[in-house]
């Protein structure tokens, strides 16, 4: 076998593929049924794929993040996000949230960061945004495992 050929799971597996977009489509009627609107999830979108580094999908949803309403400004200080007061008490919330998902820290300082969100989101807000980071993180390592290209802009 060729190791510079990329093997795209997604084309690999069709239907487990299908599987996973239909998680995200539930995770994003969920939001709505919570009350988070798709600017807020594309920020956190953004921010788990920043983290683990996915250029594929940080191309998608920043131009997602961008048509739902977000400003250049806020997605340019997204990785600095706790030393600017451009984000809501919410946003920060859930910010902390997919953060700790994410990564996942040591015990304490995701114990931390959850009771964070806690006093910021609502419990089916903090599971929402929970499904959230579990799906992106999916995605993310689905285009990363397949090297997903990101093409030019025309």
């Amino acid at each position: 076998m060729n190791a510079t050929r990329h093997i795209f799971l997604d084309k690999q597996h069709p239907a487990v593929w299908r599987a996973i977009n239909g998680l995200s489509l539930k995770v994003k009627e969920a939001a709505a049924d919570a009350g988070i609107d798709a600017k807020t999830l594309e920020l956190l979108n953004v921010r788990i794929s920043q983290i683990n580094g996915c250029a594929y999908c940080l191309d998608v949803h920043v131009k997602d993040a961008l048509k739902a309403g977000e400003t250049q400004q806020r997605l340019a200080v997204l990785p600095a996000w706790r030393d600017t007061a451009l984000f809501t008490d919410k946003e920060r919330g859930a910010l902390a949230l997919v953060e700790s998902i994410t990564e996942l820290p040591a015990q304490e300082i995701r114990e931390q960061e959850e009771g964070f969100a806690r006093g910021c989101l609502t419990e089916e807000e903090f599971s929402v945004v929970s499904w959230v980071a579990i799906s992106m993180n999916a995605f993310n390592r689905v285009s990363i495992t397949s090297h997903h290209p990101v093409r030019r802009d025309r």
